[in-house]
């Protein structure tokens, strides 16, 4: 687990400028990999390219040092994550007369390239980045995985082409400053994060999940490809509960066994919720001695569940480990927290997710995750309102809705940000669409289309943000869970639930593994018919009917919040200086960003305790915490 950068400059450069550009790119992720460096660089006639990692120890402590290259050094590699089936793949590797110099995953990757070529890229499970450069055949590769756990940005121009694990890196080494891609501006405010292929500059991407980069030293040519899978998901009709739960079982048990492999102390992320409830019982029954399980909750009552935790721990006999955290923990480190983002995210579980990524790292180096089991499995409470939707359209008149809605909205006002009934109401009536995009309104947590036609001004405007992931997807119209799944892995996964964990325990030098990222998981729950995935209104019912009998009866199905941070409160207390300083009209109008008006009517509301805007409100501060600190700090 490391940190990687790259840049190919299209041109001859000395070898002092590469190392010293990479090392600097290098410098600025160390808390990637605080254990080692390693360089790779080399002049050509009519180009010159640099590779650099920043290495986090876990596999192969000793020997497993990169920059990693081939017997004649023709093909080198620079690497971050783990590949989970390494073992197996070196082992029909050797049988094929391959020889290795280390023990660690990053040569089987250079090895079965070197006799497989990019087609090798399908056989990993695990989680990665990675770059190769292949001077035989003049072309460098660059890949992300399967769910795109590993963060991977790129840039291309004239003059060079730049690819780094975080923004920071390839910012450094830009010539003009990059200008607020608009498309980006507009999927942050709705999304409350940006997906791939988009970031908040023009002219910098994300390498989507899935793909790898494929570029031509010798003609300049940069080609996306996805990296192929041969999978084709067929319903399985036919299919018992019995056989669905032995599969489920037996699929989780070897997801967590591979993902435990480790030189380095383990433990296991446990907020009390089914899905980490599961990964915490595996590892315990596959582990020889007790385990460690970390959980964080908060002295707000409606926020704290760390009591759910406390009983899986009792009865697997983990060493547990509890923090209770309060507005004051996160006053020191919030600010570092939110800008270790490079762009604007406003995801409010990323700031407990530091925190107990923090203790954590105390104890152990890496810990094993609950994420994924719900877009696995469908979890989601968005699910239900997408079932909910289309029985609601089918029986309520629009004209009815309309009315209806006038005279209800007023009623299921809030002015505290507690996320009761009335707030789940609101949220429910307000994706309520009859042209069937209503999912595209719900997975909207910022503002939705309409709402944010009232706070960014025309020229900052863009309501085209979701044509691409339509093509992409093939879903304009989603209706089924597997639908909202599939959407549910091209955007809120890969940029928000895995961004957030990457990042914040990262910046604490932890490895994060999540078991249910599992690409044979994944193709297995999308043949199970839907009744095993949401029967009636029970959510992840093959997923919990497989593990029943190991829990207390009724356990797996008690309800859970998730795994937020009470900001509405803190936005009125201990931000609110910094936020009313985001909101000065002459700033506002300067910025030319956003309607100053309504903006500031919409966070006074808030502050005052007259309507809870809270998801609006934390957006906002967000954008401006990343505007004012990094973007207009930024000096090239």
């Amino acid at each position: 687990m490391c940190g990687i950068n790259g840049f190919i400059y299209k041109q001859n450069t000395s070898k002092d400028i590469l190392n010293s550009k990479i090392h600097s790119m290098n410098n600025l992720i160390i808390h990637r990999g605080p254990d080692d460096d390693g360089v790779f660089t080399e002049e050509n006639k009519n180009y010159s390219i640099a590779m650099g990692m920043r290495r986090l120890s876990i596999i192969d402590l000793h020997s497993g040092k990169q920059p990693i290259s081939n017997d004649n050094k023709s093909i080198t590699i620079v690497f971050n994550g783990e590949i989970y089936n390494y073992l197996e793949l070196k082992k029909e590797l050797l049988n094929q007369g391959a020889s290795f110099k280390t023990n660690s995953d990053t040569e089987v990757i250079l090895k079965l390239y070197e006799l497989e070529g990019v087609k090798s890229f399908s056989k990993l499970d695990g989680m990665f980045a990675f770059s190769i450069y292949d001077k035989k055949t003049g072309k460098v590769f660059i890949a992300r995985d399967f769910f795109g756990e590993k963060p991977l940005y790129y840039t291309n121009n004239s003059k060079k082409i730049i690819w780094a694990s975080e923004l920071k890196s390839i910012i450094k080494d830009l010539d003009v400053k990059p200008k607020i891609n608009k498309k980006g501006l507009n999927l942050f405010f709705r999304l409350t994060y940006i997906p791939a292929p988009y970031s908040i500059y023009e002219d910098i991407h994300k390498l989507e999940a899935n793909h790898y980069i494929s570029y031509d030293l010798n003609n300049g040519s940069l080609d996306i490809f996805p990296i192929e899978e041969s999978k084709k998901y067929i319903i399985d009709n036919s299919i018992t509960l019995t056989k669905a739960k032995k599969d489920v079982k037996e699929l989780m048990y070897n997801s967590v066994e591979s993902r435990a492999i480790s030189d380095v102390p383990l433990g296991t992320f446990l907020s009390g919720g089914v899905d980490s409830s599961i990964v915490s019982l595996c590892l315990s029954q596959a582990s020889s001695k007790p385990i460690d399980t970390f959980s964080i909750g908060f002295q707000k009552k409606s926020y704290d569940e760390s009591d759910k935790s406390r009983v899986v721990a009792k009865m697997i006999k983990s060493n547990h480990h509890e923090f209770i955290i309060s507005e004051k923990d996160l006053e020191e480190n919030i600010h570092e927290i939110l800008l270790n983002f490079d762009e604007p995210f406003s995801d409010s579980s990323s700031l407990p997710t530091y925190l107990v990524a923090n203790k954590t790292r105390e104890h152990v180096t890496v810990a094993l995750t609950g994420d994924g089991g719900d877009e696995m499995f469908g979890g989601y409470n968005k699910y239900y309102m997408g079932k909910l939707n289309q029985k609601y359209t089918s029986l309520v008149p629009k004209i009815i809705h309309k009315s209806f809605n006038k005279i209800i909205a007023p009623a299921l006002k809030v002015s505290n940000d507690n996320r009761g009934i009335r707030f789940k109401a609101k949220r429910l009536l307000n994706s309520i669409d009859y042209n069937g995009q209503f999912y595209w309104d719900i997975i909207s947590l910022g503002y939705t289309k309409n709402s944010l036609h009232n706070y960014l001004k025309p020229s900052s405007l863009d309501d085209d943000i979701f044509t691409y992931y339509k093509t992409k997807t093939g879903i304009d119209k989603p209706k089924s869970i597997s639908d909202f799944r599939t959407i549910d892995k091209h955007l809120s996964l890969e940029g928000d639930m895995l961004v957030k964990v990457d990042r914040t325990s990262m910046l604490n030098s932890l490895e994060c593994r999540a078991p249910f990222l599992n690409k044979k998981i994944w193709n297995y729950s999308h043949t199970l018919p839907e009744k095993f995935l949401m029967k009636g209104w029970d959510k992840k019912f093959i997923l919990k009917e497989a593990f029943r009998d190991q829990f207390t009866k009724g356990f797996l199905d008690k309800s859970k919040s998730g795994f937020g941070a009470p900001v509405g409160d803190w936005l009125k207390s201990t931000l609110r200086a910094e936020l009313e300083s985001y909101i000065l009209e002459e700033d506002l109008i300067n910025q030319d960003i956003f309607d100053a008006t309504k903006i500031r009517e919409l966070v006074y509301n808030h502050l005052s305790g007259k309507e809870d805007n809270t998801f609006k409100v934390w957006t906002f501060y967000c954008f401006q915490k990343w505007y004012k600190n990094i973007y207009l700090n930024t000096i090239l």
